[in-house]
């Protein structure tokens, strides 16, 4: 009953919540710096009893609703950045700024929140505890997470603790309409940047007896490193190891001094990830100085893995399920080798993420264009479910922590 009045109150305020996601939408912003979106978040929250927490960081903050009994602390969190591309979906209310595109949903999920927000405000005298709605940028690729965690708008410090639990949703187009989907343990991959650059010594390239040529070289260790990711660590748990650039040369008669290699490595555990960062420096460097070239690995960590605590799941799946629908709820079989900067939060609070299927119903959801292409669309009419989700998921913990 519980969540199927959230979901009604919700879907009373299904048109702010478009109205929001749309005017985010047309008007994309890129990074830790997004005032445009947070004063339109803050536009539409004006009316609730909310205190907003900011840091000097980025333009994150943290709207906190206060219950009207003390208790436990839960976190909700939503990101607010875009992608840099051009955005070719033909709506209505497309990106407007050239060059800039929500085409990985954050525009959904901010909206998602704050309807979140709203429903839960008219309930706060019966919450026992607080809610924080975390609004985030640079979710891509700008650790706005981490940031926020640095400034300590999430807790931490004297009388204002981390809180109890923290849960975060994602559009998912390539998944059924209104279908939420999580699964314990590794949810999403760490990803961190490969640079290698191998050092030779240039020269004619009709005489590369008398040079160290370093093209050969460059592609003998991504080869090598392929076979590295298959040999050395054990199939069942997945990594990902891709070479997205290979740079070298500037006229066919010219053997280069050097070349160099941009890649992705990609784990779902923190010991996989640190093995994988010894194995690639190994075979980088031997390779190279079996050709008498060097190798220079630098590897700049991104985001870790996202870990779901196998309580928020199901806490999240007993929600799902009381929302109802057709399809509600599935456990994910695997995990996805995309990565998320909520798992620096993930690494702090006990928690989830959860997906939610956004292709519109009746449509070959498989096919759609899925997240990060220039036509991915949201189908709007699920986002009150995210919202009554994410509130569901709140009071759920609030009344009855993970029991």
């Amino acid at each position: 009953m519980l969540t199927e009045n959230l979901l009604n109150a919700a879907r009373d305020h299904a048109d702010a919540i478009t109205a929001l996601r749309r005017a985010i939408h047309a008007e994309p912003e890129l990074g830790l710096e997004t005032p445009k979106t947070l004063a339109k978040v803050k536009q539409a929250l004006a009316d609730l009893p909310l205190e907003w927490r900011e840091g000097p960081s980025c333009t994150g903050a943290v709207a906190v609703l206060k219950g009207g009994k003390p208790g436990r602390a839960v976190l909700l969190r939503g990101d607010m950045d875009a992608l840099p591309m051009d955005e070719h979906t033909g709506l209505d209310f497309a990106s407007n700024v050239p060059g800039r595109m929500h085409a990985c949903g954050h525009d959904a999920h901010t909206a998602m929140l704050a309807g979140a927000a709203r429903v839960l405000a008219t309930r706060a005298d019966d919450l026992a505890g607080e809610v924080r709605f975390m609004f985030q940028p640079g979710e891509e690729g700008f650790h706005g997470a981490r940031h926020m965690l640095e400034d300590g708008l999430l807790g931490g410090s004297g009388d204002y603790a981390l809180p109890d639990a923290a849960f975060a949703l994602h559009v998912w187009p390539n998944a059924p309409h209104g279908r939420l989907e999580a699964r314990a343990g590794a949810m999403m991959a760490s990803a961190d940047m490969l640079e290698i650059t191998v050092k030779g010594s240039g020269g004619h390239a009709s005489m590369p007896y008398d040079s160290i040529d370093p093209v050969p070289v460059a592609a003998e260790i991504v080869l090598a490193l392929q076979v590295m990711i298959t040999r050395r660590f054990a199939a069942a748990e997945a990594s990902v190891l891709t070479i997205g650039k290979i740079e070298a040369g500037s006229n066919n008669n010219i053997i280069p001094d050097s070349a160099y290699l941009l890649g992705t490595m990609r784990n779902l555990s923190p010991e996989r990830r640190e093995a994988m960062k010894d194995a690639v420096r190994e075979v980088a460097e031997n390779i190279a100085k079996a050709h008498r070239c060097t190798a220079e690995v630098t590897i700049t960590p991104g985001f870790p893995p996202t870990i779901n605590d196998a309580r928020a799941v199901a806490l999240g799946q007993q929600v799902a399920e009381g929302l109802g629908g057709e399809e509600p709820w599935a456990t994910r079989p695997a995990p996805t080798m995309g990565a998320e900067d909520f798992s620096y939060v993930l690494e702090k609070v006990p928690g989830a993420m959860f997906f939610l299927g956004v292709a519109a119903e009746g449509v070959d959801w498989q096919g759609c264009c899925g997240l990060h292409s220039s036509r991915m669309v949201v189908d709007e009419s699920v986002m009150p479910k995210g919202s009554a989700f994410l509130a569901g998921c709140a009071v759920q913990f609030l009344e009855d922590g993970w029991s």
